[in-house]
């Protein structure tokens, strides 16, 4: 199995959601732990990268915020 950590703004997000939306969550976890090459592979700077993408039950918004920058702070 894959030893992984969760950065403290993820633990922050996961601690605040409903039970239901905690289990989708700790679902798609056990998924890319089994296979850590599971979602959409990036191409060119980020190639490696892998998306997981994944709808909780009821949950409207987990975060705000450009994609570049979070893959700009990525590539670096």
């Amino acid at each position: 199995m894959l030893n992984a950590t969760a950065s403290p703004s993820f633990s922050r997000m996961a601690k605040n959601l409903h039970a239901k939306d905690k289990q989708v969550l700790d679902d798609a976890v056990r998924s890319i732990a089994a296979n850590h090459q599971s979602g959409e592979d990036k191409k060119g700077d980020l190639a490696g990268v892998f998306v997981y993408k994944f709808k909780p039950i009821g949950l409207v918004l987990l975060a705000v915020g450009p994609h570049e920058n979070f893959y700009a702070a990525l590539k670096r």
